[in-house]
């Protein structure tokens, strides 16, 4: 598997080139194009049980997208539904990603994607105490809105982030939430929310703007009565 990115870094496209018979699972709807002897096919991955935790608590689809080359090989071309960049990252039986909603576009056919509960004293993802694990041996494709921004933090090295800039972060790092600001009114009327302060060694991939801003802005300047 090759993976070339164009277009970067607004709107990103990830062109993943598949040797002969070999699939790489994606996000569902996350196809922009294919080869012609490219087969796509959709399903609850893991079943049931596993793909109902996986949308609920991670954010992910249901279905899952399997697609595989035929035997002279073939590509696909993959892309998120918000403007931003794209990066994949190499993942090994000992060095995991934990991810943070919806961060996940695709991975090689033998990395697995689950959800897990982190506790109340180690929260990921703004939303819950639930992380994504990307976990297994191959590459694993992310995507971020905006831009994307890399910390490496050195042993015992510390910093704070506020929680919908999160994107990805290397599992030998710790990180919590917290309040923005002392106390809940200051954080109300800070506008800030929740943070999480990362503790290394580790690196942390964060993006540039807040998915629930554009949640926000989307319905209200939206609407079909208007027209």
């Amino acid at each position: 598997m090759h993976i070339a990115l164009r277009h970067s870094p607004a709107y990103t496209i990830a062109r993943v080139t598949l040797d002969p018979n070999e699939s790489i699972r994606v996000e569902s709807g996350a196809m922009v194009a294919r080869s012609a002897d490219v087969e796509l096919t959709s399903k609850m991955e893991g079943g049931l049980l596993k793909s109902l935790k996986r949308a609920v608590m991670a954010g992910d689809s249901f279905f899952m997208s399997t697609l595989t080359a035929g035997a002279g090989g073939g590509w696909v071309d993959l892309a998120p539904g918000l403007p931003g960049d794209i990066i994949h990252l190499p993942v090994a039986p000992d060095a995991p990603w934990v991810l943070t909603r919806s961060a996940w576009l695709a991975s090689s056919n033998d990395v697995t994607i689950d959800s897990k509960w982190a506790g109340f004293g180690n929260l990921f993802g703004g939303e819950g105490g639930f992380v994504v694990i990307a976990q297994g041996q191959g590459e694993v494709v992310l995507n971020c809105y905006g831009a994307l921004d890399i910390h490496d933090l050195a042993a015992g090295e510390t910093m704070v982030i506020d929680s919908g800039h999160l994107v990805a972060l290397q599992s030998t790092v710790t990180a919590t939430l917290s309040k923005a600001a002392s106390g809940w009114m200051n954080t109300i009327k800070s506008g800030e929310g929740l943070v999480f302060t990362i503790t290394g060694p580790g690196r942390i991939y964060a993006q540039s703007r807040n998915p629930s801003w554009f949640d926000q802005f989307a319905p209200a300047n939206h609407s079909h009565g208007s027209r």
